[in-house]
């Protein structure tokens, strides 16, 4: 029997599957870690740890699935975009991966907006230059740590360190790489410009390939870590996001899906990456041939659900324990106990600060309107209100360029909850639809993987035979009633927004 193994390596955790051709999981498991935040707009991780947790993740996966390693024809890996780890001629980490929601480069975005800001979006697809973008850190490193910078063999991405650690090769690709404002998307090259602003050589970066290729073989290293077979071909994904889109089957103009995990990211396929005139939305390249996306983006969604439970729901997480359940269902089991709207109690969800629609790296968490009647249940589904409030205004930005939204397709783990799920039907008024594997990237993965080693004949072979819908939530009658909140949540967030540029 044919398998393909996934890896998707994200903010707080690695998730490793292992699917066979016609869809069937065999094992999902997800390693967690927590992210370091040395000082208020820093956020890194030990590179290492990306590697050990998708070692164990991977072991977990075969154990619990019983597979036959001999049998895995891919192993695809995909991650989180625009984090940077420097490595020397080694291959050692000189410096923690500096992550994507890290905010520390502020004065270097300032910098590069003012050198590159007007051409940014018609070359690497960028509408503002903010410090989240891989350029915006590597210029940070040369500014205060020049020794990292020059004896820097190769800065990587996560997707590129770990495809490293597997095949002994520095190679990337355009779905990955696009964010990190070093790159022509038009092109598929590195930008020339860019690169010299920065005074970065090229021969710094690795080579690009094309999504879904094969960047090599399992070395016999790190075949005995994982508890694979040596040679097996080790496949490009791209970013968490792209191989999401085609785990949900967006792979084709017309189709929108989005990712409520971590962060908030939304995907639509586009044909062209020069179809937004007003330049407000990113656009990436999709790890599809040929197409690109636009993908708003918002740094913290479901991140803001795990910081609450992580600060606040202590008692929560003791109650699952005992009850055997996972804490988020307890929480949003609590949150189906308040009324929409909170009784007046709104929430921003920029913990980290905004990206789309509005780009504001200054911009923070914020509970508006609560009072002594308000109880923990409220501030949940608070938290869960605003993102979905937060996806409605990235939908209007895209409406507005001429994109049609008729289904609303989710995974992530926002996707298990379907008060979560209903709470996005009615604030947007459309149809949200979820899958019957909610885990959307490595689904991709394993497709891209398939179609790479000839499991596939195409793509389309691959989706068709991999990816099934399964519940449709319709909007309900409380969608007359978001109107209003989520004109209340728009109040807030331009109010602040000022505010927090202030």
């Amino acid at each position: 029997m044919t398998l393909l193994l996934s890896i998707d390596a994200g903010t707080t955790s690695v998730k490793a599957g292992i699917f066979t051709p016609n869809g069937e999981s065999l094992a999902i498991e997800r390693v967690e870690y927590t992210i370091d935040i040395p000082q208020p707009g820093y956020a890194e991780l030990d590179p290492e740890i990306y590697w050990r947790a998708s070692v164990q993740a991977v072991r977990q996966a075969v154990s619990h699935s019983g597979a036959d390693v001999k049998q895995i024809t891919a192993v695809t890996v995909s991650s989180q975009g625009e984090t940077v780890i420097p490595v020397d001629n080694r291959g050692h980490p000189l410096h923690p991966a500096i992550l994507w929601l890290d905010n520390r480069a502020i004065d270097e975005a300032s910098w590069l907006h003012e050198q590159i800001g007007q051409r940014a979006y018609n070359i690497a697809g960028i509408p503002e230059i903010s410090p989240t973008w891989t350029a915006c850190k590597i210029l940070w490193l040369k500014n205060h740590f020049r020794e990292i910078f020059e004896n820097t063999h190769k800065f990587l991405l996560v997707q590129d360190w770990l495809v490293y650690r597997l095949t002994g090769q520095f190679v990337t690709d355009g779905s990955i790489s696009c964010t990190t404002l070093l790159m022509d998307i038009t092109r598929n090259c590195w930008w020339q410009d860019s690169l010299g602003i920065l005074d970065l050589p090229d021969h710094l970066l690795c080579e690009i390939y094309d999504p879904g290729a094969i960047a090599g073989q399992l070395t016999r290293a790190a075949a005995e870590q994982m508890g694979l077979a040596p040679k097996t071909s080790v496949v490009l994904g791209g970013m968490d996001q792209a191989v999401g889109a085609i785990g949900a089957g967006n792979y084709s103009p017309g189709i929108i899906s989005e990712t409520t995990g971590a962060a908030l990211a939304i995907q639509i396929t586009i044909p062209r990456p020069d179809i937004d005139h007003s330049r407000r939305i990113s656009v990436n390249i999709h790890s599809a041939p040929g197409m690109y996306l636009f993908q708003p983006f918002c740094p913290t969604a479901g991140l803001a659900l795990q910081w609450f439970r992580d600060v606040f729901g202590e008692p929560e997480i003791s109650t699952a324990k005992l009850q055997g359940k996972d804490p988020y269902d307890v929480l949003t089991d609590m949150a189906a106990l308040a009324s929409p709207g909170c009784d007046g109690l709104l929430m921003l969800p920029h913990l980290s600060g905004s990206l789309t629609p509005i780009v504001n790296s200054a911009a923070r968490g914020v509970f508006s309107g609560f009072s002594l009647a308000h109880q923990k249940s409220h501030f949940v589904r608070a938290i869960l209100e605003a993102v979905a409030f937060m996806l409605r205004r990235n939908l209007e930005v895209a409406v507005s360029s001429g994109i049609e939204v008729y289904e609303i397709r989710t995974s992530g783990g926002g996707a298990r909850s379907k008060l979560w799920n209903q709470i996005k039907a009615d604030v947007c008024n459309i149809p949200v639809v979820s899958l019957a594997s909610e885990e959307a990237a490595l689904l991709g993965d394993a497709i891209l993987g398939g179609v790479a080693t000839g499991v596939f004949a195409s793509l389309e072979e691959g989706i068709k035979q991999m990816v099934a819908l399964a519940d449709m939530t319709n909007p309900g009658p409380n969608q007359v009633t978001y109107d209003g909140l989520y004109a209340r949540y728009c109040d807030l967030d331009d109010t602040l927004d000022q505010y927090f540029r202030r």
